[in-house]
C-alpha cells in the first residue's frame, strides 16, 4: 500500500531530523559549561563591616565594571527583587565575589 509506505518514510526522515536535532543539542550542552557569565554576576560574601546601605567589590572587579567609589548601584537578587546600594573598594573581596550585610541580602 503506498500510503504505509510514505508514512514509513516520513517517520524516517523524522527520525533523521530528530536525531540531528538531539546532537544539536548535545553539543550546545557541552559547550555551555564553556561560555562566560556575565561580568555583573556576583556571589554574595559576608559584609565586614555593619552599614545596611554599602556593598564591597574588589578594585579589579569595580575597573572592570566602570564603577567609582561612592557610585550608586542597583542590586538584583534571585528572587527578582532589587535594592539600592553605594559601592566601595575592598582589597580583601575576591573578584568573583560581592560583600554586602544581612539586612542588603535580606533586602534582596
Amino acid at each position: 500500500s503506498l500510503v504505509g509506505l510514505s508514512h514509513a518514510h516520513t517517520t524516517k526522515a523524522y527520525t533523521r531530523r530528530q536525531m540531528a536535532k538531539d546532537e544539536e543539542m548535545a553539543d550546545a550542552i557541552l559547550s555551555s559549561g564553556s561560555k562566560k557569565r556575565s561580568p555583573n554576576r556576583l556571589i554574595v560574601d559576608d559584609a565586614t563591616n555593619d552599614d545596611n546601605s554599602v556593598i564591597s567589590l574588589s578594585p579589579a572587579k569595580m575597573e572592570q565594571l566602570e564603577l567609582f567609589r561612592g557610585d550608586t548601584v542597583l542590586i538584583k537578587g534571585k528572587k527578582g527583587r532589587d535594592t539600592v546600594c553605594i559601592v566601595l573598594a575592598d582589597e580583601t573581596c575576591d573578584d568573583t565575589n560581592v560583600r554586602m550585610n544581612k539586612v542588603v541580602r535580606k533586602n534582596l
